[in-house]
């Protein structure tokens, strides 16, 4: 029987490469839904491609435009997962709608899935409370793809926490990994945007230039996996080839080493590992030898500073995330210099108002947008 899929975000780095699996094995899949902000190109093609049953289209203007196109067509072409109505539950939904913004859909979606993939981890560290509790009650599985979290996860297998004695997740250390301290200065977006190793969107690939991508992925370690923050250290392996390090109090250490593309932890959680990864992905010569491991300057990335107040306050990590987006879209739009990203999160952090939103412990989806939107509000006035 043929598995029913869907994607959050098919028009993103993820997204795409989703439908690059499911390409592989096109006779093992259905597609129920699959959605986009804005790429009116790209959304032509997978409707005509993969013919979904339903697309929401998040940008208005395009939302018009792909609903005239297709008026005649099977797609149901809607501009809201509120308005989302599958009869059965689809059996893998893939959430990787980057931001702030995937965690709506990734909230709505549960009661839909049997099973989700998630990539986005602004909706983890946002709203995990609630992904948790709903999933439990609706029995819908919850699978991490980063690949550092995936990483745990397998590592995890088998062992119980009480036995870890520390978790290491790694850092490529992004472009600017040799840069002196006054280099940075001169930093524009098309110098952070070019990543050594990985292919991504623009947001994850600042956050990876600047090291919050660490900040936002240890928090999203704590709160999946139950770990505390003193257990879990940030270190840099520029062969972005180890993925994530256990050690273990038996004086064992583990890790787990895969090439630096998201098919394959995203495959090994479609397939539940049954698959030949050769089917889906092409293996460059496996090297082992020199894999590099240091330290974090944190002079050079000053946002791995943070790590000591994430867990400040309950909602410490809504704030966080919030400020650093709007930092991130004001660089990416040239309206900030690259040091100043940091600086801004931290002004947020030092608000005469932050104490009395970070207190908060939100317990539904508005609660949780408010302290966004206090976050974001006072970043812009910052910027």
């Amino acid at each position: 029987m043929k598995k029913k899929i869907s994607i959050l975000g098919s028009t993103g780095s993820i997204g795409l490469s989703a439908l690059n699996i499911i390409d592989k094995k096109r006779n093992f899949f259905n597609i129920d839904l699959l959605s986009a902000k804005s790429n009116y190109k790209l959304i032509c093609k997978q409707i005509k491609k993969y013919k979904p049953k339903i697309f929401v289209v998040k940008d208005q203007i395009i939302f018009k435009k792909i609903k005239k196109k297709y008026r005649k067509n099977k797609v149901k072409v809607l501009d809201s997962f509120n308005k989302v109505n599958l009869k059965k539950k689809t059996d893998i939904c893939i959430s990787a709608i980057p931001g702030f913004s995937g965690l709506e859909p990734t909230i709505f979606f549960i009661k839909f899935s049997k099973k989700i993939l998630i990539a986005n981890k602004e909706s983890v560290i946002c709203g995990w409370n609630l992904i948790k509790n709903l999933s439990q009650k609706k029995n819908t599985k919850l699978i991490p793809i980063d690949s550092e979290h995936f990483s745990i996860l397998k590592l995890l297998e088998n062992h119980k926490l009480a036995e870890v004695k520390k978790i290491y997740i790694t850092a490529s250390g992004g472009p600017f990994l040799h840069y002196k301290k006054n280099q940075m200065t001169k930093i524009k977006p098309k110098d952070a945007l070019k990543h050594p190793k990985w292919k991504m969107g623009k947001k994850i690939s600042i956050d990876s230039s600047t090291l919050m991508n660490k900040i936002l992925e240890l928090i999203e370690a704590q709160k999946i996996f139950n770990i505390p923050n003193e257990k879990i250290e940030i270190i840099i392996h520029p062969n972005s080839l180890v993925h994530a390090i256990i050690e273990f109090k038996n004086g064992l250490i583990k890790f787990l080493y895969h090439e630096t593309s998201m098919i394959i932890p995203l495959a090994n959680a479609i397939f539940d590992g049954n698959l030949e990864i050769e089917n889906f992905y092409r293996k460059k010569k496996n090297k082992f030898e020199n894999l590099i491991f240091q330290k974090v300057d944190k002079n050079l990335f000053p946002a791995i500073k943070l790590k000591s107040r994430v867990n400040e306050h309950p909602s410490t990590p809504i704030i966080i995330n919030a400020a650093n987006e709007v930092s991130v879209d004001q660089f990416i739009n040239k309206k900030l210099p690259f040091l100043k990203i940091n600086k801004i999160i931290m002004g947020v952090l030092n608000d005469k108002n932050y104490k009395k939103y970070a207190i908060r412990n939100p317990r539904t989806i508005y609660q949780i947008i408010k302290i966004d939107q206090w976050a974001r509000e006072t970043a812009i006035r910052l910027c």
